[in-house]
């Protein structure tokens, strides 16, 4: 059994060691440097630009502006294309931009012979604008009178939906009836979370050249056949013309699951005459010029009976989308659908989401994709009900849990497996949270301790919303040992090892006998949309399977001819044996025939691509133990855990990494991290490493993981999704740990400080 092994990443020596290839080790020389103009202002437009003066720099080879950029407007999420237009992502993108949205926007850019005199030249430009005021919350832009940041979209919204489901065999009418209802308790709640940046260590990056009248980008990226197509889009060729490579990457979390800035490095090389261009952004232009996490508000109902059951809810929610629709409306309706599964509504359920336009820096995928905000408005509500109504917190949760067999309603859903009532006893037993809610109760004096808990739901993959689709193909070498091939991606999340693993599992060999590269070329990787939405484990891995199981049937067909008399063959380790298991030929042996017979010379191959039409829920929870000062509003993390319940682990080692890695970024999240802007001008305050204040490795507690495992039958291996989970549940668990050690009730991300201070004033504790 190779699935369910810690194996050693096949990637870790050369990452350990520095051996490993990312974009930027691997650009050529010479090349030339790109540097972008950003606007100074938030909202306007850029009426005039002087490039007299930097074009007279010696070593300036090229000097672009939004003037000479093309009308190819285009999308840059990284979503699967759609056949159907009404499924495609919003085209707001030019590569340049005279209509200013955010501050910094990209206005110009100069290619020159090194960076230093690119950078030169941009100081010498000269801009004149139309400015207008910055509108940097949904309000301010659907406010009457503001000027749209795309005409399409009057009053700044780029999208508003409505759902209810209102549940059969009921008296009620709708879902307000029966929030109104007066024989159950009313519960109103307003919740929000925080703009926040993904903070990869290796900015985004990439390099392009031409050869003979194709492409080539070699970038950073979690999607490269997503990324060719966008280019192609970007520059009105065909996508054929364009080949993406993708070396190792430093980290995405979702950023690099957006087209950053691959269309505009490959039209300034072919404005360039096809010399290479590498075009590197800075820290603070990641910061304000890639993606982020949508700050989302939540107003939120509920009515619950007199037994703790939760009868009907709404979820008003209204996500800041910032200057360019990036991911659009999918994040805020993931968020809401979210919000709707994990709990089950009695008799109805009702969602009201809007996605609207303003000058922040324009948000995009993050690690959770909107669960963690609606996590933080659901599990923060779920702790205020069961503390109004006096019920047990936990038991309140377990109560209402989305039973196993659960259908959504409006997407079909269907919870195949479900662990959250093992992984919240096994959560319970751990923190003892018995015997702390007991002893923390009812305290007094400056210092405090309390013990929270949140639970959490998450799809795998995006069937039904968007296609699900991946290819894999296997190729016999010549010692016997097997070359397995993907356009899927690893990102640092130990893809490669356990497809790896899944390859071995499926064939019947040892992992070490399967050799995978981490690059993806898309001339000739097969087609895998790429790393996102906790899907490659298992839609890649269904392609996997497939492959595998042909590729071993024309291992053993091959072996039969060799075998004539052997009756029943099966592959075991690095032999064909019989039905006893006696080993009666090697598969380097078999190789050596299969490649080199004067007879019978066959190149073993397999390729199979699954459409995978399924979806299953993973669950979890996680307990935190806080001290708080109340004087000085500090939250003092002493003992937290993550318990997952993602299906059959193919790797524990892996996924309790990828768990230490998300819980990680919870901590931030909950407790510093937050994108901050000056009201005046919409310009990012802090859009660096040392002003955004991101936890290092001394302001972490120990991370512990633990895992209930059970096996998803929709699952190639009965696993699950994994990879953003671990980042969903820690914010709420440490807010509803803040409420019980001092009975205050902070509703808003992050749980700074200052907000705290505040709190505890407005509460009477200072």
């Amino acid at each position: 059994m190779e699935v369910g092994k810690s194996i050693r990443r096949v990637d870790a020596f050369d990452k350990v060691t520095g051996r490993a290839k990312f974009t930027g080790d691997l650009c050529p020389c010479p090349v030339l440097e790109a540097k972008i103009l950003h606007s100074t202002i938030a909202n306007g437009w850029v009426r005039s630009m002087d490039i007299s003066r930097a074009l007279e720099l010696p070593g300036v080879v090229k000097i672009l502006t939004c003037f000479d950029a093309p009308e190819h407007p285009y999308p840059t999420p990284g979503h699967p294309w759609s056949t159907e237009e009404v499924h495609r992502d919003v085209s707001d993108r030019r590569l340049l931009n005279r209509r200013v949205r955010i501050y910094g926007d990209d206005i110009a850019a100069v290619v020159a012979e090194d960076a230093l005199t690119a950078q030169r030249a941009l100081a010498l430009i000269q801009v004149e604008y139309e400015a207008y005021p910055p509108v940097l919350t949904p309000a301010q832009a659907m406010s009457e009178g503001v000027e749209p940041l795309h005409p399409a979209f009057p009053g700044n919204v780029l999208k508003h939906h409505t759902s209810e489901i209102p549940m059969p065999d009921s008296d009620f009418k709708c879902a307000e009836d029966v929030l109104n209802f007066p024989g159950y308790h009313q519960f109103r709640g307003h919740y929000e979370t925080q703009q926040v940046q993904h903070c990869h260590l290796e900015p985004p990056v990439s390099y392009a050249y031409t050869e003979g009248d194709r492409i080539t980008v070699v970038t950073s990226t979690q999607i490269p056949h997503i990324v060719r197509r966008v280019v192609g889009q970007a520059l009105g060729i065909p996508w054929g013309r364009v080949r993406v490579i993708k070396p190792y990457i430093g980290g995405g979390f979702g950023n690099k699951q957006e087209v950053l800035y691959e269309p505009l490095n490959a039209w300034l090389c072919m404005q360039a005459g096809g010399r290479a261009v590498r075009l590197e952004v800075s820290r603070e232009e990641t910061f304000q010029n890639t993606r982020s996490r949508h700050p989302i508000a939540f107003d939120l109902r509920a009515a619950i009976d007199g037994d703790g059951f939760l009868m009907a809810r709404e979820c008003v929610a209204v996500s800041n989308q910032g200057g360019y629709a990036s991911h659009g409306h999918a994040i805020v309706s993931n968020a809401v659908t979210g919000f709707r599964q994990t709990y089950l509504d009695q008799l109805a359920h009702r969602s009201d989401a809007w996605t609207v336009y303003t000058n922040i820096a324009s948000p995009g995928a993050m690690r959770g994709y909107g669960i963690p905000q609606a996590d933080f408005a659901s599990e923060c509500m779920m702790e205020d009900i069961a503390r109004e109504m006096g019920l047990d917190p936990l038991e309140f949760r377990l109560q209402n849990l989305m039973p196993p067999g659960y259908v959504d309603p409006l997407n079909g859903i269907t919870c195949h497996s479900s662990g959250v009532r093992d992984c919240i006893e096994k959560g319970r037993r751990f923190i003892r949270w018995d015997q702390l809610r007991e002893q923390y109760r009812n305290q007094t004096g400056p210092v405090r301790r309390g013990v929270g808990m949140a639970v959490f739901s998450y799809k795998t993959g995006v069937w039904p919303i968007s296609l699900e689709t991946a290819s894999a193909r296997i190729v016999l070498n010549q010692d016997g040992t097997v070359q397995l091939q993907l356009g899927a991606t690893e990102i640092g999340q130990g893809g490669d090892t356990v497809f790896s693993q899944m390859a071995a599992e499926t064939i019947g060999i040892p992992t070490a006998d399967v050799h995978i590269i981490s690059t993806q070329d898309t001339d000739t990787a097969p087609f895998d949309t790429g790393a996102y939405a906790s899907r490659q484990t298992y839609v890649t891995g269904h392609a996997i399977k497939k492959a595998g199981l042909l590729f071993r049937e024309k291992l053993l067909a091959y072996a039969r001819e060799l075998l004539p008399e052997a009756g029943v063959l099966d592959i075991r380790g690095r032999d064909v044996v019989d039905a006893g298991g006696e080993a009666l030929l090697s598969l380097a042996d078999l190789a050596l025939e299969a490649f080199y017979s004067l007879g019978h010379a066959e190149h073993i191959t397999a390729e199979a691509t699954s459409q995978c039409k399924d979806n299953t829920f993973s669950f979890g929870c996680c307990f935190a133990e806080v001290e708080v000062d109340i004087p000085v509003g500090k939250i003092k993390v002493l003992n937290i855990v993550n318990v997952h319940d993602s299906g059959k682990l193919i790797n524990p080692k892996l996924a309790e990494a990828q768990v230490h890695g998300g819980m990680s970024m919870g901590l931030g999240y909950a407790l510093s991290e937050e994108m901050k802007y000056d009201p005046k001008t919409g310009r990012l305050l802090n859009g660096n490493l040392l002003d955004y204040k991101m936890p290092t490795a001394p302001d972490h507690p120990e991370l512990h993981a633990l895992f209930v495992e059970t096996d998803d039958p929709s699952g190639p291996f009965g696993n699950k999704s994994l990879g953003e989970p671990p980042a969903i549940p820690v914010a709420p668990a440490i807010r509803n740990a803040l409420l019980h050690a001092t009975g205050v009730a902070v509703n808003t991300l992050p749980l700074s400080p200052q907000r705290l201070v505040e709190a505890f004033r407005e509460g009477g504790l200072l």
